[in-house]
């Protein structure tokens, strides 16, 4: 009994683990996913939430309170009809592509996040995927590049549903009038930098592109900003808010940094590609090789002769000259024969298919002999064999070196010394064609103060993302975490669970005993009887044996009476059945008399 309890209480364990097993590991992951894309409960009130950091201060957000003069832009998106007359929704069509895409019809709405933090904390997001979308928006005051102060750009991005194939760049609208109806800001609306994430597949980029104006013939080259040397992968996969913030100085210094960590920086005269001072001097396009000029470091020996005994056409392998026909060769028999089981179809026309001829087969007679048809000797590697003859090499003499044309001075040549100097800047816009939706951009700011950009983070990206820490620091999502990294870790932590229960229970049960189990009553088989004749069996009677056991039980005294209380004996008298035997009967014939085996009183 105790074996089945336990094979069953094990069975019941290892289905348990394989049924449920995979369900919970999945249902956590998801659950932990839900965390990420999921709403906190936002407060039915005005008020915002309250939160407090690691030193028990509140973190209570407030849209940020700001001095227009020190912002060339800034928008926090909190005052949704404010923000909105700012922004013009462009109604431009893409150029060179199919009529049905070529619209700027992706929508935008101003909303609070998915993760909610704090209710009142909006920002602009962009709903719709695999359409072209594009928002604009003048600045307060544009930026000349003129004075003596650098320029910061700087904003909030959050991937809400992560992002496969897009960007989330901003750009930099140059202040001239292709810019005066951002009505129609598209593609090839000019600008003068380009900044933010954008990725594809396993291209992620860090866009910083500034469009520099050749001083000598007008002419706009985009000078592209070198890749930092580590890999951003996170803000694409994590979906939290990350700040993107770009500076670059007057000296012609720049430096991207995300999350206020430095991630590039160097010079815009050395780091972008192409650079922004061509070369002083080109190949002159005139000039051309001469015709005697000769770049062969090595040439033949042409001394060399070739050695008499030297054969060019001697094969590189011969019959071999010991080879001997074997005796049992067959050279009159042929290797192959026509199948002499073929038989030409019914339906063979002479004049359509030609005569029949029946098809090839191995010849059977072959297959007992060493071969047949004509002997062959088998070839072996020929000794003479030396290959073509060719003159060894050595140093030519005429050797000239690598011909490259002359060196002329570069006609375009210039040099700019200062190409922080750009186009002026008059309006911000967002133009993307994203395969991911839920992309909200959050307090877009632009500044020559980076103290201002600084304090304005503090107040709303810092806040934030202390919140979001803050709430994401806990056991359960510190666990939800690991197993989300190491799905394996859910099926250990499940064996790990169950394996202590499944002993418990076996133990539980095979700690129980049958108190209805008697022990099993045997009746020993008797020897048969000596013949005998007109007698009886005698009735076997058993006497009824009695137990009896006293039970007394005594009560404790209270402690505050002193009184004792004596208890009642009891006197239980157990009965032991007796067992009643069965005659048994007698044979009238003269075989020896056998006894019934006897039977237990039912």
């Amino acid at each position: 009994m105790r074996k089945t309890h336990s094979s069953l209480v094990l069975l019941l364990a290892a289905a348990l683990c394989l049924l449920i097993g995979p369900t919970i590991a999945s249902e956590a992951e998801s659950n932990f996913n839900d965390d990420d894309d999921g709403v906190v409960e936002a407060v039915q009130d005005d008020t915002p939430a309250l939160a407090t950091d690691e030193n028990g201060e509140e973190l209570v957000y407030e849209s940020p309170k700001y001095d227009p003069k020190q912002f060339h832009f800034v928008d926090h998106f909190d005052d949704i009809e404010k923000s909105q007359k700012l922004w013009v929704k462009s109604q431009a069509k893409k150029d060179d592509i199919a009529e049905e895409i070529a619209k700027y019809d992706g929508v935008w709405s101003w909303e609070a996040p998915q993760r909610i933090v704090w209710k009142n904390d909006i920002g602009l997001v962009l709903k719709s995927k695999a359409k072209h979308a594009a928002i604009a928006s003048k600045l307060l005051k544009p930026f000349t590049f003129k004075e003596d102060k650098p320029l910061i750009v700087q904003y909030e991005v959050t991937l809400q549903e992560g992002q496969e194939c897009g960007g989330a760049y901003i750009k930099l609208l140059s202040a001239n009038k292709a810019t005066d109806d951002l009505t129609k800001f598209n593609d090839k609306t000019p600008y003068t930098i380009m900044f933010g994430p954008d990725k594809c597949g396993n291209d992620i980029k860090m866009h910083f592109i500034f469009r520099h104006v050749n001083p000598i013939n007008g002419s706009i080259t985009e000078k592209h900003c070198k890749k930092p040397k580590d890999r951003l992968e996170e803000p694409f996969k994590d979906k939290l808010p990350h700040l993107y913030t770009l500076i670059v100085r007057p000296d012609n210094t720049f430096e991207i940094r995300v999350d206020h960590n430095i991630i590039n920086e160097g010079s815009l005269l050395s780091e972008f590609t192409p650079p922004v001072n061509p070369p002083r001097e080109i190949d002159d396009p005139e000039d051309k090789k001469p015709e005697d000029w000769d770049e062969r470091e090595k040439i033949p020996d042409p001394t060399a002769q070739k050695p008499e005994d030297w054969d060019d056409d001697a094969p590189p392998q011969i019959p071999d000259p010991s080879a001997v026909m074997p005796d049992d060769w067959l050279e009159e028999e042929p290797e192959m024969i026509p199948d002499p089981s073929a038989q030409k179809p019914d339906d063979w026309d002479v004049d359509m298919d030609g005569e029949w001829e029946a098809p090839l087969v191995d010849n059977p007679v072959c297959e007992k002999v060493s071969g047949c048809g004509k002997w062959k000797a088998p070839l072996i590697a020929n000794k003479e064999y030396k290959g073509k003859w060719r003159a060894p090499m050595i140093d030519n003499p005429n050797y000239r070196g690598k011909w490259s044309p002359r060196k002329i001075p570069n006609p375009d040549f210039f040099e700019d010394l200062t190409p922080f100097k750009m186009t002026p800047i008059g309006a911000v816009g967002i133009e993307l064609w994203s395969m991911s939706n839920e992309i909200l951009f959050d307090n877009i700011i632009i500044t020559d103060d980076l103290d201002v950009a600084i304090d304005y983070a503090a107040k709303t990206f810092d806040l934030k993302r202390k919140y979001i820490d803050k709430e994401s620091d806990t056991f359960l999502n510190k666990v939800m975490t690991y197993g989300k990294d190491n799905p394996w870790s859910w099926r250990i932590a499940l064996v790990l669970i169950v394996t202590p229960l499944a002993f418990f229970f076996y133990r539980l049960m095979s700690g129980k005993k049958d108190t209805t189990a008697t022990d099993k009553k045997t009746d020993a088989v008797q020897p048969d009887d000596k013949p005998s004749e007109n007698k009886e069996d005698s009735t076997e009677e058993s006497s009824p044996k009695t137990k009896k056991s006293d039970l007394e039980v005594k009560e404790g005294a209270d402690a505050a009476d002193n009184e004792e209380d004596s208890g009642k004996d009891s006197t239980e008298d157990v009965d032991g059945g007796a067992s009643e035997e069965k005659e048994t009967e007698e044979t009238t014939s003269n075989k020896p008399r056998k006894r019934r085996v006897r039977k237990d009183a039912s």
